[in-house]
């Protein structure tokens, strides 16, 4: 049992607010995934790609990362600490080499792009939102995951969301029964995933798809056909997000549109503080249909 919230922002006036209210929706999922929570936030999009890392120990492994990592480049980085982890931003034809010379560090890479920093860590939702400061974060939209691990250990790398590609992350609520096999499949394709959870196996998929030319819609009907389980998704990209349930749905789900945003919830009480709720038009997301918000690229 976990819990997943999201929220895609119509109106540009709200995007400073879009920290707090995801924050708040996060916190009242609690109850459904106590160990561990993580967020993916998207902002404009910039020039840099930004690279979120997290560090076992931050004092020491970010002490002197900016220098050594733009020694290595040979070009200006930037670099923004935020409790373990860190945000790099890096011109874009460097950005697969830091990747690379990162995570030969001992550094856990989280996600990069230009638009998305992921922020995630083991602990009750309404701590982990506090060491990260997500209550004051603004952006365009986000999702974000609260676990109950049930099938591998409560670890950072183990918690949502997972980013297998740029600007492009999953989280999930269920269960996937061929992710082993899916696995190897994407491996051969050379799409790495580097942890055992099942759900980096759905966003490695859907990476995948989209690396190869699909839409997310595409991307996200291709899950109904190629993994089994239960499953509800919720995807993330620098445009927008998508929502798709297996044709079973035996997963809790809810939405909510107003003129002014779209919500994702796990349980309507996540929507309980959003501005204008009363007036929403509510909604239980079918079964395997697949339902897709975007901005202008």
């Amino acid at each position: 049992m976990c819990g997943i919230v999201g929220l895609f922002l119509k109106n540009d006036d709200l995007q400073p607010r879009l920290g707090a209210m995801l924050t708040d929706m996060l916190v009242t999922m609690t109850d459904r995934g106590p160990d561990s929570a993580g967020i993916a936030i998207y902002g404009t999009p910039g020039a840099a790609v930004k690279i979120t890392v997290q560090a076992a120990d931050p004092a020491a492994d970010f002490d002197g990362l900016e220098a050594a990592l733009g020694a290595e480049l040979g070009a200006p980085v930037g670099v923004r600490v935020v409790d373990t982890h860190a945000v790099l931003a890096v011109p874009p034809e460097h950005a697969e080499a830091a990747q690379d010379w990162l995570e030969a560090r001992g550094l856990r890479l989280m996600g990069s792009g230009t638009a998305m920093e992921i922020y995630k860590e083991v602990g009750l939702p309404r701590d982990v939102a506090a060491r990260f400061g997500l209550r004051d974060m603004g952006g365009t939209h986000g999702i974000g995951h609260t676990r109950m691990a049930t099938e591998s250990a409560v670890t950072t790398l183990g918690a949502h969301p997972f980013s297998t590609g740029a600007d492009q992350c999953l989280v999930h609520n269920g269960s996937l029964s061929n992710h082993n096999d899916m696995r190897r499949r994407l491996a051969r394709k050379g799409v790495v995933t580097r942890t055992e959870n099942d759900t980096e196996v759905g966003a490695a998929y859907i990476s995948s798809k989209l690396a190869e030319g699909a839409t997310l819609g595409e991307a996200l009907e291709g899950t109904l056909q190629d993994l089994d389980g239960f499953f509800t998704f919720v995807a993330g990209t620098r445009t927008g997000f998508g929502v798709v349930r297996d044709p079973i749905a035996c997963k809790p789900a809810v939405m909510a549109e107003t003129a002014d945003y779209v919500a994702f919830a796990s349980e309507y009480r996540a929507f309980a503080d959003l501005p204008g709720i009363d007036a929403a038009r509510v909604w239980e997301p079918e079964p395997a249909r697949v339902y897709i918000w975007e901005r202008a690229a």
